[in-house]
């Protein structure tokens, strides 16, 4: 993809401050590699970790190269672009208490690695694994969208092709991440916390000075032009960012991304106990209220600036691309690299949390239970070589993704993928708060229920003619789980359940 965005290279200082903070990210990983003895220190970090450094990279997880390019380009959009997007974040803030006080508990009455191990204690290891496969290919799919991502920045400074784009970040990422397991994941994250926040601030204050009124002209244009618009009340299921579809569709997306999916599920069976997950988890909701309200704010500023007519933007440029742009030629010395570098820092604390969480999911669920009595060394020697495998297959999506190059934001893209499986494990393990016992097979059959109910009105939407948008897809694959599960269950009630 070549839009003539990358007529400004990086200049030395820029790219020293990039190239140190790669080396820094990669010896984080080789120090933490000397504490990796068994897979409750490489997946778990010996369960001792309290709640600021998990609040910090269960944030750090979520916030992707989707967040920092991805979500300003929403707000920037030429056509209704505003700050509606924010009202799925309201949602979220509603499912990370709702699932603190109803699943989270869960996950502490067992020493598990991965969150599918809880189902097996309700259902069976069948129930387990369809779980953690559905899982570990929706992470890999998403975040081989979101490495893609990244890579179009980078293209746009380095003058490389897309392939050796991807390939670096996809290598840098995984040499850290195999090296130092989740200690060395969550202190990255930290760190990287810290570098995308300081860049995201930086950068809007540096796009606020390039308006000729300033701030005045922020607030005044940017009221004028509707880009504040904050709620959508239209009741129509295809617009993705109404207050309905933010309030539900965002409240089970949460719910699903944070209760049913191992990426996050791993940070809360690092903590001392319940209570540091359950401040960690309620208080990264509000801090992602915030980080939402910076990038869209930098969308808005984006947008006033190419409007004010001191910054030409070129014919076809994607929504996604607009902040990249800015920041490769609006941005001085140093500060191109600081800024970069956060972009990078934003997609390496996904990426590699994505890795480990995915190894550890495949380790606990299929490989150790079919391999039960080998030596810790044994299967942490597995436990990287499935780190290897999942990150060369991130990779792999990823340069299929720039070969589609579908024209849909990509930030659409990446959760309407999370959205279609999510939900129906988060309708298992609802089902496994029950007191009531609970049919594997019925649960088998709800979940199958549930991916054909959700496929059935995502497809419709790939061809051209959406029946719903994709918050939708959580509490409809959440809810047909459910509810066709509980219907079946009479059917097998003699079956031996589990509980």
């Amino acid at each position: 993809m070549d839009l003539g965005v990358n007529s400004h290279p990086l200049q030395y200082v820029d790219l020293l401050v990039i190239l140190v903070y790669l080396a820094a990210s990669t010896l984080v990983g080789a120090y933490f590699r000397k504490g990796q003895k068994d897979i409750r220190t490489y997946f778990v970090g010996n369960r001792e970790v309290t709640w600021p450094l998990l609040l910090v990279s269960i944030v750090a997880t979520e916030t992707s190269t989707v967040t920092f390019l991805s979500v300003p380009g929403l707000a920037y959009h030429p056509e209704g672009g505003n700050l509606t997007f924010l009202q799925l974040s309201f949602g979220y803030l509603l499912g990370r208490i709702i699932l603190s006080a109803l699943i989270l508990p869960g996950f502490f009455q067992g020493h598990y690695i991965s969150a599918y191990e809880a189902l097996r204690k309700k259902f069976d290891e069948r129930v387990q694994r369809a779980a953690s496969l559905l899982f570990i290919l929706t992470r890999t799919i998403a975040d081989g969208l979101r490495l893609f991502l990244t890579a179009l920045l980078l293209q746009q400074f380095t003058h490389w092709n897309m392939p050796a784009s991807i390939l670096m970040m996809g290598l840098i990422t995984l040499v850290y991440t195999y090296l130092g397991g989740m200690q060395a994941v969550l202190w990255t994250d930290c760190i990287q916390f810290l570098i995308y926040t300081l860049g995201a601030f930086v950068a809007g204050w540096m796009l606020v000075g390039y308006l000729p009124s300033g701030y005045a002209e922020f607030f005044c244009a940017g009221c004028e032009a509707g880009k504040f618009s904050l709620f959508n009340l239209s009741i129509d299921p295809t617009q993705p960012y109404t207050l309905w579809a933010g309030i539900l569709g965002g409240a089970f997306f949460s719910m699903a991304s944070h209760g049913a999916d191992q990426i996050m599920v791993q940070r809360y069976l690092c903590a001392k106990n319940l209570t540091h997950a359950r401040v960690a988890l309620i208080a990264s909701g509000l801090v992602v209220i915030l980080q939402f309200v910076l990038f869209l704010f930098i969308g808005i500023g984006l947008y006033l600036l190419a409007q004010s007519g001191s910054w030409d933007l070129p014919p076809g440029i994607r929504n996604d691309q607009v902040f990249g742009k800015f920041i490769v030629e609006k941005l001085p010395v140093g500060l191109v690299g600081l800024v970069i570098a956060a972009v990078l820092a934003a997609a390496m604390s996904t990426l590699s949390s994505s890795l480990n969480s995915s190894a550890s999911a495949a380790l606990a669920d299929f490989y150790k239970p079919q391999r039960p009595g080998k030596s810790d060394a044994d299967y942490l020697d597995f436990s990287r070589i499935f780190t290897l495998f999942f990150g060369f297959a991130q990779i792999a999506v990823a340069l299929m993704a720039w070969q589609i190059d579908s024209p849909q934001s990509i930030i659409d893209q990446v959760l309407s993928v999370a959205g279609l499986t999510t939900g129906m494990v988060l309708g298992l393990f609802l089902l496994g708060t029950l007191k009531r016992k609970i049919s594997s097979n019925a649960a088998l059959c709800g979940l199958l229920f549930g991916f054909l109910t959700v496929m059935a009105v995502y497809i419709p939407g790939r061809l051209g003619n959406p029946l719903v948008a994709w918050p939708w897809y959580a509490p409809i694959g959440t809810t047909a789980t459910v509810a066709i599960t509980l219907a079946l269950n009479s059917l097998f009630g003699k079956e031996k359940g589990a509980g």
